[in-house]
């Protein structure tokens, strides 16, 4: 990404986040004002859809109660002058109209489109999370919209580049399997192993009705992918299992009809590595 955008997404963030020193003084400053709550829009960059109702009443109480501590972030609308666009703090903004208030304060920032995007997505991540199908949607629009590479954002995410490209392929689960993750039946651990198989809905009822652990899932789906392997064998799972707890690292079984199979134990650097050599090569 240019410099430009960094240094964008700096000033956005540390007035957002409280740290209004860091921001470039030959940029237009932040500014706190109190307006009126009818000048609000949302922001159409917003990554989050969903609002807990039971939430919100519990933050209009609150706001009732103590006002509205930390100001709103907005940026001028720029289809309609005079108005604001909320660049973060939506939900203080809907609990704020529960509550009967006719103002509120907010900081107005002076961001383009991706840099509303990136502190939406960022504001949301670190204080409230996002549900997978939400996250995975923010980023796309980064990717397709703004031209993001996964690299670039998942340094702009603070998260590996694993975890971009796999939350972005949930994406292509099947519409139920999606909804199951949007109203939070099914998580993302239990949905991962479920992307590319044919069957996916139905193995995703399954999973929620039996409430299995995201473990046991890739140990079914897995055997579901490969050809000439034997049904599920509990007692191979629990041995699984016990061997992960005591290695403390992954570790996959995989046994066939005629008992033939493979055992592969995954490690992340070269402590991990060490650890299994010793344990193997200790005589």
């Amino acid at each position: 990404m240019s410099s430009g955008k960094k240094k964008g997404l700096g000033r956005g963030l540390s007035a957002l986040f409280g740290d209004e020193k860091k921001i470039d003084n030959s940029q237009k400053t932040t500014k706190t004002n109190e307006i009126l709550i009818g000048d609000l829009s949302r922001n159409p960059y917003q990554p989050r859809q969903n609002f807990s109702e039971e939430k919100l009443e519990e933050l209009a109480n609150s706001i009732k109660k103590n006002g509205i501590i930390q100001p709103i972030a907005v940026r001028p609308s720029k289809s309609d002058p005079g108005r604001f666009e909320i660049v973060a703090g939506e939900r203080r903004w809907l609990a704020a109209q529960k509550a009967g208030l006719h103002k509120i304060p907010v900081s107005i920032l002076d961001l383009s489109d991706v840099e509303s995007l990136e502190v939406a997505i960022v504001e949301n991540i670190q204080r409230d999370d996002l549900n997978p199908i939400e996250e995975a949607r923010g980023y796309k629009r980064l990717n397709e919209e703004f031209k993001y590479d996964h690299e670039s954002i998942s340094k702009l995410m603070s998260k590996s580049r694993s975890h971009i490209s796999n939350t972005l392929r949930l994406l292509t689960l099947p519409t139920d399997v999606i909804a199951m993750l949007e109203e939070g039946s099914l998580t993302s651990g239990q949905a991962r192993p479920l992307i590319g198989i044919s069957n996916a809905s139905s193995i995703a009822e399954e999973i929620v009705s039996k409430n299995y652990s995201a473990r046991k899932v890739e140990y079914l789906t897995r055997n579901k992918k490969n050809k000439g392997v034997k049904s599920v064998d509990t007692n191979i799972l629990k041995t699984q299992e016990r061997i992960e707890r005591i290695l403390g690292l992954k570790v996959n079984i995989l046994n066939k009809k005629n008992n033939s199979g493979k055992v592969t134990i995954e490690y992340k650097d070269l402590d991990q590595f060490e650890l299994i050599s010793n344990l193997l090569t200790k005589h």
